[in-house]
């Protein structure tokens, strides 16, 4: 088990939903290289694991994640470089993991905790928490993605506007700006998005997810035609795996389908596309 007193991400599964909660509450979560490699590390751990269907990762007391540890960048406090973003890993990673990751914010998201939350899935926020992309007010560009996903998400003239001012925005603004799918009462956030995750739990197919996630990031770049080409191939491949039968077969008999776990071998994409 855990020591809640020095391990910087916990983890918990429960009811199929693997919780890993940021635990720096006294540094409002602040990253570091060895909370990216615990947070990366505990991911990878879930993606494997056959009783995890969904990831949920929250921030243990008043943030989410308030950036990169400023003692770190001054060379106090943990020696690995913050900006490393996780040493062997890049902040990409959880685009990776081949089953839905939702980021809970609960609190203070800013800069690379920013960055972290957009590389999940989904986003929901608690009303009130404050967003900022800051990097601009420190001195530093448009990092660790957020010149990338940040225009694909709310568009190149807001994703600027966020970038340039480096402003404080609340969860209420981001949910206008699509930075976040829902906002909820700080209470109510946890319980809330377990019960986004139970929906997805007990109602969609593993497999089906981690091909819908693939092909999100693998067409944002690709032509229409192409991303067309490669999705009805992948369609053509779903119709002989047994949740395409269950599923036909759960809606005509006016049932829940009973989709099996992910198999840890599982190859999302055809080899040849790699």
């Amino acid at each position: 088990m855990a020591d809640v007193k020095t391990d910087v991400v916990l983890h918990e599964v429960r009811d199929r939903i693997a919780t890993l909660t940021l635990n720096r509450p006294d540094r409002l979560n602040a990253w570091t290289g060895g909370l990216a490699r615990r947070y990366y590390s505990l991911l990878e751990d879930a993606a494997a694991d056959p009783d995890v269907r969904v990831i949920v990762v929250t921030g243990a007391g008043r943030g989410w994640c308030a950036g990169a540890d400023m003692d770190s960048l001054q060379g106090g406090g943990d020696s690995d470089d913050p900006g490393a973003v996780g040493l062997d890993r890049p902040i990409w990673f959880p685009t990776t993991i081949p089953k839905p990751i939702i980021a809970a914010i609960n609190g203070a998201c800013a800069g690379i905790g920013l960055c972290a939350a957009l590389m999940c899935d989904l986003r929901f926020a608690a009303a009130g928490a404050k967003l900022t992309t800051a990097f601009v007010r420190r001195g530093l560009v448009a990092e660790h993605g957020s010149s990338w996903v940040l225009p694909r998400l709310i568009g190149h003239a807001r994703a600027l506007d966020l970038l340039y001012s480096g402003r404080v925005f609340l969860a209420e603004e981001a949910k206008e700006l699509g930075v976040v799918n829902q906002v909820f009462a700080p209470e109510e956030l946890v319980d809330r998005t377990r019960e986004y995750a139970k929906d997805l739990i007990g109602h969609c197919s593993p497999r089906s997810m981690a091909t819908i996630k693939a092909e999100i990031y693998r067409h944002w770049n690709m032509e229409l035609a192409p991303a067309v080409k490669e999705a009805n191939e992948l369609m053509v491949r779903s119709f002989g795996f047994p949740d395409f039968k269950e599923g036909v077969q759960s809606f005509v008999q006016r049932r829940d389908p009973d989709f099996a776990s992910l198999p840890a071998d599982y190859e999302v994409l055809p080899k040849e596309w790699n």
